[in-house]
Parts: structure tokens; sequence; C-alpha cells
């Protein structure tokens, strides 16, 4: 992105890797709770998986975002980026909870 000075496309592809990144974790999530069953301890943690969906829609957002302003797409981006690195517990908890049963 640098030796293009940050021009649209880049960015656009950038937002898609990420985008596809997502994707991949998100299927990855679901073939592993349809495989546990009905009682899958992982759909019990994740929920309804905000932060996952989120981040889905902010890197659609940002790709069609970047055609009209790089910096806010790629603020978006770091933004997205910066929620990931809030520890997340909630499969961390739901071990916890599953031992003092």
């Amino acid at each position: 992105m640098g030796e293009s000075r940050f021009s649209a496309h880049p960015i656009v592809l950038y937002g898609f890797v990420l985008l596809m990144a997502s994707l991949a974790y998100w299927i990855l999530e679901w073939r592993i709770i349809v495989s546990q069953g009905k009682q899958s301890r992982l759909k019990y943690a994740v929920g309804n998986d905000w932060k996952g969906r989120f981040s889905m829609l902010c890197y659609l957002i940002g790709i069609m975002l970047a055609f009209f302003s790089q910096w806010l797409a790629l603020a978006l981006y770091l933004g997205i980026a910066l929620l990931w690195l809030i520890p997340d517990r909630r499969i961390e908890r739901s071990l916890e909870h599953d031992i003092k049963r």
C-alpha cells in the first residue's frame, strides 16, 4: 500500500483479504459446531458470535468506503484489529463452567 501511496485498489484488496480470513474463521467455527451436534460446547461458548459477524460487516463497509476515503477504510480496519486485541473469554468461561458442574 505504501508504494501506491494508499490508492483505493490496494486498500480494497487488503479489505478483501481480511474479509476472506474472517469468513474462513466463521466457516471453521460453524463446521466444528455442526460436527459436535446440538449440545455443542463451542456453540454454547460463542453464542451468536457478534464479534465475528460485526467484523465481517465492517470489512464489507471498509471495502466500499475505500473507493471514497482510503483513510477512513484503513481506520475501520484498524478499529476491528484493536477490537480483536481485547481478550475474548467466552470459550474460557464455558470450560470453567463445565468444570464446576
